[in-house]
């Protein structure tokens, strides 16, 4: 045990993990500065932390900085800052309880389930409907500092406001997101049998 974490932290400096930590850092900024009242200076903070989760991508790629360090914080920070967001726009904002707890539920099982194929020397990588409900989480979030305005202008698409709208199209991509991960898990585990 000792050694796998002593692997996971070493190489820690590279350009891509710095700015994962930097990510990890603005989300406790994100809170504050939106229980604060500050909402356009959260969603520059949160507009600034996408655009790391993008950029550290690309970079570890592109300068072949992978690291364990970066597989296993670059999502769990993306996450993390997706949740805080939907959770103070939840409880101080439009977005619907239901959407949240579901959006929890599916990361609840999705790091149980990691930790479960880990165990077993499995790697599930994600997938493009995965990929797809993290810039659907992003936009739908953006849009939702300005659901006030959308009522204003009478911006209403099926009944619901674009945020709204935008943020349940993702809530079932991550489901489904979640059912092909476990697919392919179960048809991983069962062709080592």
């Amino acid at each position: 045990m000792r050694e796998k974490i002593r692997k996971l932290f070493s190489n820690v400096w590279t350009i891509p993990n710095v700015l994962t930590i930097i990510r990890m850092l603005l989300i406790p900024v994100f809170a504050v500065l939106f229980f604060r009242g500050e909402k356009i200076a959260a969603l520059c903070v949160f507009c600034a932390a996408s655009l790391t989760d993008m950029l550290d991508g690309y970079l570890a790629r592109k300068l072949n900085q992978i690291t364990d360090f970066g597989k296993l914080f670059d999502p769990l920070a993306d996450k993390l800052m997706v949740l805080t967001a939907m959770v103070c726009q939840t409880f101080w904002g439009p977005l619907p309880l239901v959407a949240v707890i579901i959006v929890a539920a599916k990361e609840l099982m999705m790091v149980l389930g990691g930790v479960f194929m880990l165990s077993r020397n499995v790697v599930v990588y994600s997938n493009y409907f995965g990929k797809a409900a993290q810039v659907g989480f992003i936009a739908s979030l953006i849009l939702s500092f300005f659901h006030d305005r959308f009522l204003e202008g009478n911006v209403i698409l099926w009944g619901m406001t674009p945020d709204i709208l935008l943020l349940w199209v993702t809530v079932a991509l991550a489901v489904i997101a979640m059912a092909v991960y476990t697919a392919g898990a179960v048809k991983t585990l069962t062709n080592r049998r």
